[in-house]
């Protein structure tokens, strides 16, 4: 029997995580026995050097992704901007499906992918990055039998994706940038079990929906999870609860996912522009109002001019209020976001 090596590495990174993504690759050898794929969170219509920055860094190869490629040893894979990309057993595939977490590419559609697709074979790593995407993919890595890397949050300028990782999957090496590379090569030598784990129900179907695969998204039996209360922040659908142990996310009918963690900070963003656009169509209000006031008061009908002005002054108060309140949110997310940021002041 050939022994099967674990050869397939598939990295995630978000914030932070560029500088990271070169110090990992300038360890590894120009004979790396496996392929590596990465996904880094991109802007939908940015544009990414990635590749070339990469390249430079280490003695591998680093490429943008082409739908169809085959998979190659010794050569590094970069999802491109606005494209999930997505493993086969025979090659690479690239689509515009649903976001997750509000990103495309998105971390968990690859993570998943690669272990429906390899199974043991595979080993997930998560580097820096804000929030807790790459999570519920690494599960499934690990549900598969493959392997599992994060880097030392202490050390990541964010830490909350890889303290994320840590918190709620069981990682076989938390590592500092300088030893990743080094943990990544101990990994490939782990023996891999003759017998795959079975692949569940739900991560065929979250792997089905990144591609919109019509066979799930009309079909309510096969979501995963259960309905749940809450609403998509993308398309305004149902979301369905899907938990992974104590970790919690979702998953609306079209296939947008989101962890607990990106739906609270998305419905903090969704109500924060409610609240802007609240409050500007208040101080209009009262604008116009006291504009109206004054032309009756100037025509000498200052019963109707009063009114106005008394309807202006309690508009003008309600929109104090919004204001108070989108002031003391901004104040708290500045801080909330700092103590994020800086591993000495996270708690």
């Amino acid at each position: 029997m050939v022994k099967r090596a674990r050869d397939i590495v598939v990295v995630g990174a978000s914030a932070g995580g560029v500088e990271v993504l070169q110090r990992v690759v300038r360890t590894l050898p120009a004979k790396f026995p496996g392929a590596i794929f990465i996904t880094l969170h991109f802007p939908e219509h940015g544009t990414s050097v990635l590749p070339r920055i990469l390249s430079r860094a280490g003695a591998l190869s680093a490429i943008h992704a082409a739908d169809g490629d085959s998979i190659v040893p010794g050569r590094i894979y970069i999802a491109p901007p606005d494209y999930h990309l997505l493993l086969t057993p025979r090659a690479i595939r690239l689509v515009r499906g649903p976001q997750e977490n509000g990103n495309r590419p998105a971390i968990d559609p690859m993570f998943r992918s690669a272990a429906m697709a390899f199974g043991p074979r595979v080993i997930g790593v998560v580097l820096s990055g804000a929030l807790d995407d790459g999570v519920a993919g690494l599960a499934a890595i690990k549900r598969r039998g493959g392997l599992a890397v994060a880097q030392d949050p202490e050390e990541a300028l964010f830490p909350s994706m890889p303290r994320s990782a840590i918190e709620h999957v069981a990682i076989d090496r938390v590592a500092p940038v300088a030893q990743i590379g080094h943990a990544i090569l101990e990994l490939i030598d782990v023996p891999i079990p003759d017998l795959d784990p079975a692949v569940s129900h739900d991560d065929v179907a979250e792997n089905e929906y990144a591609v919109a695969d019509l066979g799930v998204i009309e079909q309510p039996e096969k979501h995963p999870g259960t309905v749940s209360p809450y609403s998509c922040p993308d398309c305004g659908g149902v979301l369905w609860e899907v938990r992974d142990g104590e970790f919690v996310r979702f998953r609306c009918r079209v296939g947008h996912g989101w962890t607990s963690d990106a739906l609270l900070s998305q419905q903090s963003e969704t109500l924060d522009d409610a609240l802007w656009v609240a409050f500007r169509a208040l101080e209009e209000n009262a604008a116009l109002s006291r504009q109206i006031a004054a032309r009756h008061r100037a025509r000498g009908a200052n019963r109707l001019a009063q009114r106005l002005e008394e309807q202006a002054l309690a508009t003008h108060a309600r929109a104090d209020v919004i204001r108070h309140a989108l002031m003391t949110h901004t104040r708290i997310e500045a801080a909330a976001d700092q103590k994020a940021e800086d591993p000495r002041r996270a708690s």
